[in-house]
């Protein structure tokens, strides 16, 4: 067999280990002409025992690769254990590059890189030889099958101006996830005209051109985001004989693993494949949207990315990174690679938005996550009293009988446009206690969202310190007790941003200090009465 040569090792990809055969046998290699055939050892007689053979396809930098296969049998495995033959989508051992395993006498899809670099494997056991395989491979300029959950297509040569006379398909989909297909375009110019006769992008909403047309576009204003009705989506892009422009570019993702929308209070989702190794050539997002008020707490259960650049010290391959707000362009809360374990983050606002970028080469396990709606409330106290306030908008669902403190009889009550708890210390459970050596009182504030036989109720602690009558409250139970086990103190941010709060009502209503001092006031004047009327005697 034909060992590995250097340049298949390369920073992220691996190395690759020389292929096994039997003296004397001749497999695998480095195919670099712009096209080729090759099949397994002794085609169309039996391959030989226990041999491995790595073939590496490269083609011209801009360049995809084009597989098929015109004859494919080897012993056939539910999970392909025996014999088997393997298709990455770039260099080999690395799984996140996997397009396939495949074994029996069903043949592979045809395949389309999504760069230069193609590799694929070939093994036998000790045991049952068939026929093999035959294959053929050539430089795709444009257009070919791309089954990743997303990935990028562009026009040829773009950002230079596209060539003439070129027709290219690019047939998206059969991912195995299911579901809908998005297209966006990150730069759009091609050749104007009337009814775009000329030149021209045509989405359609299936595997061929015979299915519903989506669009039809030319000239420079940038297609509408495309979302298929089914898993699959074919873009067509045709030029004519003179007149063309730069290209465009565009990006393409699958719901469900890659790309979800977030509108319940709390959930949890991980990395496409997780706990198996996620896909290469990934740009996935996960948007939380909660009702206005809300603030999202994002829970790190588990990371492992590909790790820092050792160049750079930064994630310059794989990262995850948070946003505040629903778009990229928001304020950067976090970015992580490798096996990080972040602490949890809080966005700013109702919205939070994760992305998970991966590039071609080296994939991990991925992450876990889980989130939670904060409750927009303002908690304040005297040296008597506790005064909790939450905006009737962000709590819209529930009766004021499931918002309460310590106990079902301390319920809220609905005041102008906000749930209010006014209490004393000696009531609603609460208690004292010593905590770093400061007597603090302690009560926990229920909001109760059970619907049904589901029970979910999530648990705040409020404390006050007494003497400096400063007042916080503490998520400490949400969604999954054992998994929220960090808190957060929620009250400075929220009065620091101002919020919705009436807070200058609730210091007005702090009627048991103003009663204090004003007792003091008077006690010190009766004292000094007494004390001129005893001089004056």
């Amino acid at each position: 067999c034909t060992p590995s040569p250097s340049f298949w090792t390369s920073p992220g990809m691996g190395t690759s280990h020389p292929p096994l055969c039997p003296l004397g046998i001749k497999c695998g290699g480095v195919l670099s002409a712009p096209s080729g055939n090759f099949s397994s050892p002794n085609f169309p007689g039996p391959y030989p025992y226990e041999t491995e053979c790595t073939w590496l396809i490269v083609v011209a930098e801009g360049s995809s690769v084009l597989l098929s296969f015109s004859h494919f049998e080897l012993e056939y495995h539910a999970t392909c254990a025996y014999d088997y033959l393997q298709v990455y989508n770039g260099a080999s051992r690395d799984r996140g590059n996997l397009l396939g395993t495949f074994c029996g006498r069903s043949p592979p899809p045809p395949f389309s890189s999504a760069w230069h670099v193609m590799a694929v494997i070939f093994r036998s056991d000790r045991h049952v030889a068939k026929r093999g395989f035959a294959a053929a491979y050539r430089k795709d300029a444009c257009g070919g099958t791309l089954t990743g959950l997303s990935g990028e297509i562009t026009s040829p040569r773009y950002p230079e101006s596209y060539p003439n006379d070129v027709e290219c398909s690019w047939r998206i989909g059969g991912t195995g996830v299911g579901g809908p297909l998005t297209l966006v375009f990150a730069d759009f110019q091609v050749e104007g005209g009337q009814g775009c006769g000329f030149d021209y992008v045509a989405l359609f909403d299936g595997p061929t051109a015979a299915s519903p047309r989506l669009g039809h576009y030319c000239g420079s204003a940038r297609p509408p985001r495309t979302i298929s009705s089914t898993p699959y989506l074919l873009v067509l892009f045709k030029s004519d004989f003179n007149i063309g422009g730069r290209g465009f570019k565009a990006h393409f993702y699958s719901a469900g693993e890659c790309q979800e929308v977030f509108t319940t209070i709390k959930g949890n989702f991980s990395s496409p494949r997780y706990p198996n190794f996620y896909p290469n050539n990934l740009k996935c997002q996960w948007s939380i949207q909660l009702p206005l008020g809300y603030r999202v707490k994002v829970f790190f259960l588990d990371m492992e990315l590909e790790g820092r650049s050792s160049l750079t010290g930064d994630c310059d391959y794989d990262d995850l990174a948070a946003f505040d707000g629903g778009a990229e362009n928001g304020s950067l809360l976090g970015r992580w690679c490798g096996r990080e374990n972040p602490a949890p983050i809080t966005s700013r606002s109702n919205q939070l938005l994760l992305v998970l970028h991966t590039d071609r080469n080296t994939a991990k396990r991925g992450f876990s996550v889980a989130y939670v709606g904060v409750v927009p409330m303002n908690v304040s106290c005297t040296r008597t009293d506790f005064h909790i306030q939450i905006p009737v908008q962000s709590l819209a669902q529930l009766e004021r009988s499931r918002i309460y403190l310590g106990t079902p009889s301390c319920a809220a009550q609905v005041v102008g446009r906000s749930f209010k708890i006014h209490t004393r210390f000696d009531t609603c459970g609460t208690e004292s206690q010593k905590r770093n050596n400061t007597s603090v009182i302690i009560s926990t504030l229920y909001i109760d969202f059970s619907a049904g036989d589901q029970e979910d109720i999530h648990q705040y602690e409020v404390q006050c310190e007494p003497k400096r009558k400063e007042a916080s409250v503490t998520l400490i139970a949400g969604p999954n007790p054992s998994r929220l086990s960090q808190a957060e103190n929620l009250v400075d941010a929220q009065q620091r941003e101002g919020g919705t709060m009436d807070t200058h009502e609730i210091r007005s209503q702090d009627t048991s200090d103003i009663v204090f001092i004003s007792i003091c006031i008077l006690a010190g004047l009766l004292m000094v009465i007494a004390v001129v009327g005893l001089v004056l005697l």
